[in-house]
């Protein structure tokens, strides 16, 4: 009996620790994810703000008639 009880114990503590780890892994992808969409949304207002610069280089300088 005391081998079935140390085995189901085992068999418990191996599904725990599988979930933590899955739930791990979920939280470092919505983590990654997040990364990747703050870094494209800085990306996209950096050349916004390239784009206006050009266009008011080009007004001063009269570039853009």
């Amino acid at each position: 009996m005391d081998s079935q009880n140390a085995s189901y114990q085992a068999g418990q503590a191996k599904a725990t620790t599988e979930e933590k780890a899955s739930n791990m892994s979920e939280k470092a992808s919505c983590a990654a994810q997040s990364a990747k969409e703050s870094m494209q949304e800085a990306g996209s207002q950096m050349q916004e703000k390239a784009k206006d610069t050009m266009d008011s280089v080009k007004e001063a300088t009269g570039m853009n008639k």
